[in-house]
């Protein structure tokens, strides 16, 4: 690890060494990594190379241009996952060799991925909940990263596809209360965590659906849409809206608000090129309107 180039950078911001560890660890650990080469914890260094402008895998000069590579390579196919494209995700999965992803944030990104899309096309629960395992259990053994979340969710929604809704219950509580205290850090952070917490969000807000908990399930969606539009994204806008208009439904809402909201998810399906959304609108309005 390159720290002569951490504190080259703290230096060029011209920032101390109280500055830059105000809020996120004491001076003392701070001083210990600078001069001796102790590590902190990831999620404090994560933190640390964030108010510096840099990421872990940067202070790497070796495995620089690969980690930058594979970084983008595994943020596509996350990007894929959140438009449903199961099949791209499991093509693009399946040209990674998980062998040569050194770097521990990108291990976890691709555990997680691996494991979330197996879930969701109904693979084996061994092995969906083996890659969950190695970063509950490997990884992020203190459960400080939000993969430690993701490794949640997918376990929800791998037991409420086999339906064993008390199993699921039992993660998506525990997410239900992460969401809950990251959303409000969530509208301050630069970072991108923030799409991440929208992939909990959505995945938590069905599960509540399906257990007709359409208060809560409500909720997960109204401050979900309001995470997109702080942030001016709208991958899951479509999938929320959606969400919306099936609640909306078996509530028994004027039919003004179905519409309305059956409308909402096709367009931002259509901006979105979620042709998924597209097919599920239009059965929805078929089934509905019969």
């Amino acid at each position: 690890m390159d720290i002569k180039k951490f504190v080259a950078q703290r230096k060029a911001l011209r920032l101390s060494q109280v500055k830059l560890s105000a809020g996120i660890c004491t001076q003392a650990t701070l001083s210990k990594f600078e001069r001796q080469g102790r590590v902190p914890s990831l999620a404090i260094l994560e933190q640390l190379c964030a108010r510096l402008g840099l990421t872990v895998d940067d202070l790497n000069e070796v495995q620089a241009t690969s980690v930058t590579k594979m970084r983008a390579q595994l943020d596509k196919v996350e990007d894929q996952l959140m438009m449903e494209d199961y099949r791209t995700v499991l093509q693009s999965l399946n040209d990674i060799d998980e062998a040569k992803i050194d770097a521990i944030p990108l291990k976890m990104q691709f555990y997680y991925l691996r494991g979330m899309l197996n879930a969701l096309i109904n693979k084996e629960p061994d092995d969906v909940l083996f890659d969950f395992a190695r970063i509950l259990n490997g990884f992020d053994e203190k459960h400080e990263t939000i993969f430690t979340q993701l490794a949640y969710v997918g376990s929800g929604v791998l037991y409420e596809r086999h339906e064993q809704p008390e199993k699921a219950k039992f993660y998506f509580t525990k997410t239900t209360g992460y969401v809950q205290r990251a959303l409000a850090a969530a509208h301050e952070e630069a970072g991108n965590d923030y799409l991440r917490l929208l992939t909990l969000i959505f995945y938590t807000a069905e599960f509540y659906a399906h257990a007709s908990d359409f208060v809560t399930s409500n909720d997960l969606i109204d401050a979900g849409v309001l995470l997109c539009s702080d942030k001016h994204v709208t991958y899951y806008l479509p999938r929320l809206k959606f969400l919306a208009a099936e609640n909306a439904i078996k509530q028994h809402q004027d039919d003004d608000t179905i519409q309305c909201l059956m409308n909402e998810a096709l367009a931002f399906a259509r901006i979105n090129h979620n042709e998924v959304v597209e097919v599920k609108v239009g059965a929805l309005r078929s089934r509905y309107e019969k």
